[in-house]
């Protein structure tokens, strides 16, 4: 179950004890379903072989999967965790209980497990220091190869640095001689326009020739005068009439009443 590909970390940790910091190597081997536990002290090594029905009943304790149970293990003993308080203490007949501390939801809770001393301590020892040694080959390994990229990356980089401020450079230079042929023709252009401007200097101002009057307009306009003249004379006959008019109206009906009088005379007799 999962077996073919088991996670493995390594843990140096250092537990506080009463006279001095205590050093051990934890190294853990993380299946699906259970782990193991390797510790020595290089003095004296500790197994622990979690048993799936171990690791589903410590986990039912807690509410937890079975995965998340193994999980939590592997963060607390893949890297040590701050704020967690660790622990190695003595279990009787040679024997260590690994445990630590971490919050559940606002609660307190201690994970631990009992490692039985080693049958082989020699061994178990040799087994966790090859696989510290293995461990630091290919870390080191792997920094040669990510310090190698990154020289090949930052020579790279300069090579395109480098073509970036030759293209620049290049670019200054063309607008510069585009800038000059513009420059050139634009004062061509210039001297050949103040050539043009002084020639028409000399030559004078243009003669304008008469503009020839339309004989039908100025007809409109004298027979238009003229009549203005013969209107205002009309208006001015029309005037006087009116004036004399005005002046006899008071003996309109005066002779209206005379001719009416001798209708009616004429018809008594």
């Amino acid at each position: 179950m999962g077996s073919a590909s088991p996670k493995h970390t390594c843990l140096k940790l250092e537990i506080p004890s009463k006279t001095q910091r205590e050093r051990i190597f934890v190294k853990g081997t993380w299946f699906s379903s259970h782990f193991d536990l390797f510790i020595t002290d290089g003095l004296q090594a500790w197994t622990c072989l979690a048993s799936e029905e171990e690791v589903e009943d410590r986990a039912s304790q807690w509410d937890q999967p079975v995965s998340e149970y193994i999980d939590l293990g592997e963060k607390y003993l893949g890297f040590q965790q701050p704020g967690s308080v660790y622990g190695f203490d003595d279990a009787g007949s040679g024997h260590k209980r690994l445990s630590w501390t971490f919050e559940k939801e606002g609660t307190k809770l201690e994970w631990r497990w009992k490692c039985q001393l080693s049958p082989n301590s020699k061994k178990t020892t040799a087994d966790i220091l090859d696989f510290l040694m293995d461990a630091n080959i290919r870390l080191s390994d792997e920094v040669v190869s990510k310090t190698q990229s990154f020289e090949r990356l930052r020579e790279e980089a300069e090579k395109c640095l480098t073509q970036s401020e030759k293209l620049s450079k290049e670019k200054e230079e063309f607008e510069s001689a585009i800038y000059a042929k513009f420059v050139g023709v634009l004062n061509s252009k210039k001297k050949k326009l103040r050539e043009l401007r002084d020639k028409l200097s000399k030559q004078g101002p243009a003669v304008q020739e008469p503009v020839e009057e339309d004989p039908q307009s100025t007809d409109r306009t004298e027979t238009f005068d003229e009549g203005s003249d013969d209107e205002k004379s009309g208006e001015e006959v029309e005037k006087e009439d009116v004036k004399e008019d005005v002046g006899t109206s008071k003996d309109v009906p005066a002779r209206r009443e005379r001719g009416r009088g001798r209708g009616r005379g004429r018809k008594r007799k």
